[in-house]
C-alpha cells in the first residue's frame, strides 16, 4: 500500500524543511511536473543548489541539492500558502513582498509558474503557492 499525499506541493515543502531541519544536503522525492516546476524555480533563484530526474522503477524520482556539503542551507523558512481547503488568489498588484525583498514567493499564473516578482513585472496575478526566505 503507498501513501499518497493529496497535496503534492505541501508534501514536496515538507520534505525539503525536514531534510533542512536535520541538515541534509540531498534528498529524493517522487516526481511531478508541477514539483519539478517549483524546485526549478528555487534552483533559479539560489535557495536550492541543483535538481535533475532520476529515472528508476516502478516511478522516476526528483533529486534535490539543498546545499553544498559543510555549507548551510539558504532556506530558513519554506511555506505552503494556498491550501487545499482555503485557496488564496491575488492580482498582479497585490504579489506580497517576503521580508523586504530577501524572500519570495511563488505564482501559479496563466502563462506557468513564476516568481512573485516576474509575475509583478508581466502584470499577472494568480495562486500564491509558496513563500520562502
Amino acid at each position: 500500500m503507498s501513501l499518497q499525499s493529496t497535496d503534492q506541493i505541501a508534501d514536496l515543502l515538507t520534505r525539503i524543511r525536514n531534510a533542512v531541519t536535520v541538515g541534509k544536503t540531498e534528498i529524493l522525492v517522487p516526481t511531478s511536473k508541477l514539483k519539478a516546476a517549483v524546485v526549478e524555480i528555487l534552483v533559479k533563484n539560489g535557495y536550492l543548489v541543483a535538481s535533475d530526474v532520476t529515472e528508476a522503477s516502478p516511478r522516476a524520482l526528483l533529486h534535490i541539492v539543498i546545499n553544498e556539503p559543510g555549507s548551510v542551507a539558504k532556506i530558513n523558512e519554506i511555506t505552503k500558502v494556498s491550501k487545499p481547503g482555503r485557496r488564496v488568489y491575488v492580482g498582479a498588484d497585490e504579489i506580497p513582498t517576503v521580508k523586504s525583498g530577501r524572500g519570495m514567493v511563488i505564482v501559479s499564473t496563466s502563462k506557468g509558474l513564476m516568481n512573485g516578482r516576474e509575475a509583478r513585472k508581466n502584470g499577472l496575478g494568480g495562486e500564491l503557492l509558496v513563500k520562502v526566505w
